[in-house]
């Protein structure tokens, strides 16, 4: 299938028609690219996992049209649920709750809890509330990438992954640029098992205390394995004065690098132009997020074999970029 323009209405109700049949389809939110399945149907949440190769105990997020929705899958909503439902839906937060029993066990991985959250992008509301008009719950969806890749933030990233079969919204590119963050909302007290472009402080701020830091307690989440969001090329992770003194020593060797990318704030590769690939990462942690994932593709569009990163500042508002980014050189 070609990529279909997410600001037709003939292309929402194919694409909720497709939901409401067991396929997948795959949509744009304010973060990134979602593969999504109805939650309701085990069966088709079940060719989520196959086509991402990702393992069926790692659970996926439900995505909804509106916060009524979350009775269909939430047993209970506890307060700190629902004051960060009202402060920040739709938006880049995604809530873990109890799970009903009888509702999107494979969706949750098996777990007695189960990740929820509304987006705020216009084409996947578009999408959530035709699905729902036909009686889908709610839509399971990962990142719409094979598992432990980069994420998709354009249509065409889907495509380039999945190819002509699947069907692919397109909403243009993604504002935010990396997931969600997660805020485990099942034990009492809030817990952030993923950070996003959501700071600490905002969260505490709505939920009038502080936040725990991920335990062993914590339930299974996306994204939270310790490598992830990887290219193809090897990602390494260096502090400035690092990165510039294995340039200076690259710039030494004979012979030109043509598989060497940087992506840094700071410092400059010497030596002849086009010798290394260079990008440079915004000062502000937000457009940095934004574009983070589309950096890493194209560098291994390139041919990159070697990616070095500058380390971002070690700021509240650039915890979700070095949180990625630390999982990818993990890889």
């Amino acid at each position: 299938m070609p990529l279909h323009p997410g600001t037709e209405p003939a292309a929402i109700a194919a694409a909720a028609d497709q939901l409401v049949a067991g396929g997948l389809v795959a949509f744009p939110t304010e973060t990134v690219y979602g593969l999504g399945a109805r939650a309701d149907d085990d069966a088709a949440v079940a060719g989520i996992f196959a086509a991402k190769g990702r393992p069926a105990d790692h659970p996926l997020i439900v995505h909804l049209a509106d916060a009524a929705q979350a009775g269909q899958f939430a047993a209970e909503l506890s307060p700190l649920a629902q004051r960060l439902m009202q402060a920040f839906w739709p938006g880049p937060l995604t809530i873990i709750v109890p799970r009903r029993p009888e509702r999107a066990s494979a969706a949750a991985g098996g777990q007695a809890s189960v990740g929820l959250r509304c987006p705020a992008h216009p084409v996947a509301h578009a999408l959530l509330q035709a699905a729902a008009q036909r009686g889908v719950k709610g839509v399971a969806a990962p990142s719409a990438n094979r598992f432990g890749r980069v994420s998709p933030t354009t249509a065409q990233h889907v495509a380039d992954e999945f190819g002509p079969a699947l069907m692919v919204l397109d909403g243009g590119a993604c504002a935010v640029g990396i997931e969600s963050s997660i805020v485990d909302c099942t034990r009492g007290h809030a817990v952030l098992l993923r950070p996003g472009v959501l700071t600490r402080a905002q969260i505490e701020a709505v939920l009038g205390e502080p936040l725990h830091d991920r335990d062993a307690q914590a339930p299974r989440a996306s994204g939270t394995l310790e490598a992830h969001y990887a290219p193809n090329a090897r990602v390494r992770l260096m502090a400035g004065a690092e990165l510039a003194d294995a340039l200076d020593a690259l710039a030494g060797e004979n012979g030109a690098v043509h598989t060497l990318a940087v992506y840094s704030r700071t410092v400059r590769p010497s030596g002849p132009t086009g010798t290394v690939m260079h990008r440079w990462m915004p000062h502000s942690a937000a457009q940095a997020a934004q574009e983070l994932f589309s950096v890493l593709r194209d560098f291994d569009d390139r041919g990159a074999q070697l990616i070095w990163v500058e380390q971002p500042p070690d700021t509240p508002d650039w915890d979700g970029v070095r949180d990625r980014l630390q999982r990818a050189a993990a890889a």
